[in-house]
């Protein structure tokens, strides 16, 4: 089973940064796409970042030229560093991963969220 742990969250002024990580485990072969997603109050669930394996990144239009996704490919983490943020960016971070495990088996996997608060 693959599994996805988070970290990085926290309390940030105004234009501040903080960047997040997600680390996998678990019988992964081959990770197809990853992203961060956030729950923010009274919204939907939305795409902060995601990026096909060999891909140029997405962002969603709120984040463009603030955040920015990397992968470390050998330690199956990925990281979404966050500059300039604002009170608005305040919500719970999802990370996703979908790939293949070593079963030769699909697999779409979510971490538990992690908290950012922007705030002074």
């Amino acid at each position: 089973q693959v599994r996805l742990e988070e970290s990085g969250g926290g309390l940030v002024q105004p234009g501040g940064s903080l960047r997040l990580s997600c680390e996998a485990s678990g019988p992964i072969l081959r990770i197809e796409r990853m992203g961060w997603y956030r729950d923010i109050p009274g919204k939907q669930r939305e795409l902060v970042a995601t990026m096909a394996s060999g891909n140029t990144p997405d962002y969603g239009d709120s984040v463009k030229g603030r955040f920015i996704i990397s992968r470390d490919a050998a330690n199956h983490r990925i990281s979404l560093r966050m500059n300039n943020l604002r009170p608005d960016d305040t919500g719970v971070y999802y990370c996703h991963l979908a790939g293949v495990t070593r079963q030769i088996r699909g697999f779409d996997a979510w971490g538990q969220g992690v908290q950012v608060t922007v705030s002074r």
